[in-house]
């Protein structure tokens, strides 16, 4: 049952600067049902409230899409405190950690796929499901996984099961039910995805992961249905409801008789692929291939899942070979007649969304070809930048240095905002010579503590950061670094601590470039600014020293033993802005003012993997097989499975 609720946009702020008339082309483009637009917005000019204020008044329900996961965490917050009676929803991977499947057969090594699932991340992605298919009033932040193939929208919404009141009720059908809907039956301990009766009451803990649902039962008919939220958290307020629509806990299902028909097309494809190899007298692809597939295959019959359930989805969903995937745009496509992408730093946003496909399909090739799966597991893929561009709708880029992609794509749809509702003008620039960088960058932070003010601090390579790190550690300064490596969870946990006093500066490499909206940090200094390169040019410093634009003495310090074409392209940018916004403050009577943003305590709760004594007992079985057959290479990996469910 869909809800109506309108988005409401509840904030203290008003439009300032030149945010109003970005609100009103930006609203007058989408009215005119424009595709494309951009908003050339830069760092500190309030972009996000600005969006906030055009996704009100157009009512449309949102996909934003940001290049990172820090960024990501980042405007879920901020939208949350934006829109608190309404769903925002978060859709990231959810993996801590990922070393996806590979094959390298120059040295005839296979490397096993390695992720740590986090368990609080899975349930979000559920919710965010879920909050599309049930209402407009729905805005959802997600990475690039927004594009990696999740099943079809129809399938997952039509297994769904509603309760309702009155309705007759047996424990024996529902609780089969649920199970096929991937929830797990707990009798000792109720935690998301799973259920439990007690006594005359069934308890279902929502997979989302934050309400619980009683179905009273009185004579085989359901006399009420109550739903406490917020359970994890205690605030169990409870609601009275006449029905409820419970959507299975994982996101890759499949009806039951269509899951029969899967199986036999799966069953299908592995005789043709067998087959071949025999033909081709490839043993060991052979072996590989019938061992890995039928493993699956059992789990599917039994549990009507399996690890790496994803590799089937084209016979899953019932597409053909080359039919585009489903994906969160499907998602939006199935519920909305309308809806909105925004596309949050574009300009490294795009360049993310055209690669995604052709590294994916080499990888899975490559797995193809050697018997570690079936051919249609390539089928299991990101989509084409065409595709994703025919799944548009109407979007928005948003970039301080937009590409030229964008700027072809919206040809007179640019917005331009550079104006800061805060009066603080663009970080003037330093450049000081690279050879004595370490020594200087400690002289500032030495300053910097004097003044209780923070730094940034940019490098070219992960080691490079860890090394910095560690040196001025040993320095007695307090510092972390941050990069790719470190799980999406904790990188909003050592902003937070730079920001409430705990650390003095962070370091970093692009990751600390765009988006990232730390008010108290007044200098940003860039090491080896004259490297030439992806991390050196016009896009990338312009986006680094933005990280000191929200600070009134905000200055950057590019380190460099000459001006290179980018840096001097950015000076002159950077003087261009400066004029237009002194300007501006002078004719308004406009004081400049570090922003002031609360600092939110970074909540995070992750979830053991809940014990399945089905599965368990399953994998058991097979382990004491492997071993009596002397099968240790499968002994191992069963082994690896099994530990799983007792971390």
């Amino acid at each position: 049952m869909k809800n109506n609720m309108n988005l409401k946009l509840v904030s203290e702020y008003s439009p300032k600067g030149d945010q109003q008339q970005a609100i009103d082309k930006l609203v007058s483009g989408l009215s005119k049902n424009e595709k494309h637009q951009t908003l050339l917005g830069i760092t500190g000019s309030g972009k996000t409230y600005t969006l906030a204020n055009v996704i009100e008044k157009t009512q449309l329900p949102t996909l934003i899409i940001s290049p990172n996961k820090t960024l990501a965490a980042q405007l879920y917050e901020e939208f949350k405190n934006f829109f608190p009676e309404n769903k925002v929803e978060y859709f990231i991977s959810f993996y801590d950690y990922y070393q996806p499947e590979a094959y390298l057969p120059s040295v005839d090594k296979y490397i096993e796929k390695d992720a740590k699932i986090n368990q609080e991340i899975e349930q979000m992605r559920a919710s965010a499901v879920n909050s599309i298919l049930t209402g407009r009033d729905v805005i959802v932040i997600a990475s690039v996984s927004a594009i990696y193939d999740l099943g079809n929208p129809k399938i997952f919404e039509n297994m769904k099961h509603v309760f309702r009141k009155n309705d007759p009720i047996q424990r024996r059908d529902i609780s089969k039910k649920l199970v096929f809907l991937q929830y797990k039956k707990n009798n000792l301990e109720l935690k998301p995805g799973t259920f439990r009766f007690r006594e005359d009451v069934l308890e279902i803990f929502v997979s989302t992961g934050h309400n619980v649902l009683e179905i009273d039962i009185q004579n085989n008919k359901i006399n009420k249905i109550n739903l406490k939220k917020n359970y994890l958290k205690n605030n169990k307020d409870v609601s009275n409801l006449d029905t409820y629509d419970l959507f299975p806990a994982k996101l890759f299902v499949t009806e039951k008789d269509k899951l029969n028909l899967a199986i036999i097309e799966i069953e299908k494809e592995l005789k043709e692929r067998l087959n071949f190899f025999k033909k081709n007298k490839q043993i060991l692809e052979y072996e590989r291939l019938k061992r890995i597939t039928n493993y699956d295959l059992a789990l599917l019959k039994e549990m009507g899942y399996c690890p790496g359930i994803e590799n089937y989805s084209l016979h899953l969903s019932f597409r053909k070979k080359g039919d585009t995937p489903y994906s969160l745009l499907d998602h939006f496509i199935y519920s909305f007649k309308d809806y909105l992408i925004i596309l949050d730093e574009s300009h490294i946003g795009i360049p993310q969304l055209k690669g995604m496909y052709m590294g994916n399909k080499k990888r899975k090739e490559t797995l193809v070809e050697h018997g570690f799966r079936l051919p249609s597991a390539i089928e299991n893929r990101p989509l084409k930048f065409k595709e994703f561009e025919n799944k548009v709708d109407k979007i928005i880029y948003t970039s301080a240095t937009p590409s030229e992609y964008e700027v072809e794509k919206s040809e007179t749809n640019l917005v331009e905002q550079i104006i800061r509702p805060t009066g603080i003008l663009d970080p003037e620039i330093e450049v000081r010579p690279c050879k004595t960088q370490v020594e200087d960058i400690i002289k500032e932070l030495e300053k910097q503590a004097e003044k209780k003010e923070k730094t940034l601090i940019l490098t070219l390579t992960k080691r490079s950061s860890e090394n910095l790190t560690r040196y001025l550690k040993q320095r007695n300064f307090k510092v972390e670094y941050i990069h790719s490596e470190i799980k999406p969870l904790e990188r909003p946990k050592i902003l937070e601590k730079l920001r409430n006093g705990k650390i003095d500066a962070v370091i970093g490499i692009n990751l600390l470039r765009e988006g990232l909206d730390i008010p108290e940090v007044s200098i940003v200094a860039m090491l080896d600014a004259d490297k030439e390169g992806f991390l050196r040019n016009k896009t990338s410093i312009l986006q680094a020293i933005g990280r000191a634009a929200r600070n009134k003495d905000g200055k950057a310090i590019l380190y460099a033993d000459k001006v290179t074409k980018s840096i001097q392209e950015t000076i002159d940018e950077t003087n261009r802005r400066r004029k237009i916004q002194e300007e501006y403050n002078k004719k308004h009577n406009i004081t400049s003012e570090t922003i002031k943003k609360k600092i939110t305590q970074t909540e995070t709760k992750i979830e053991k993997i809940p014990k399945d004594e089905k599965i368990i007992n399953y994998l058991q079985k097979e382990l004491n097989k492997a071993i009596k057959e002397w099968d240790f290479e499968k002994a191992a990996k069963l082994r690896d499975e099994l530990e799983r469910f007792y971390k």
